[in-house]
């Protein structure tokens, strides 16, 4: 069945994309961009699974160090170490 583009700004889009990716055809074009969108959604990994792998990176890192003093740390990167 074939597809009939009716709205110019959409048209307009078509032969945009015909023109950057150098397509013979709006088809061509359309079609591109269409595989290209599917292969981007196959790729994409789930939020969750993002998530997970941040989380085991930041258990490896370990226990953070109680004793540790942001203000002393920022203090003495920024060279203020004398200030208070």
């Amino acid at each position: 069945m074939p597809l009939y583009i009716r709205d110019d700004s959409v048209d307009g889009l078509a032969e945009k994309v015909m023109k950057a990716t150098g397509a013979k055809t709006k088809t061509d074009a359309v079609r591109a961009a269409l595989l290209a969108q599917l292969e981007a959604i196959r790729k994409k990994t789930p939020l969750i699974d993002t998530v997970r792998a941040l989380q085991d990176r930041v258990d490896c890192l370990g226990e953070a160090d109680p004793a540790f003093d942001q203000k002393a740390f920022s203090d003495e990167m920024w060279g203020d170490s004398d200030v208070h």
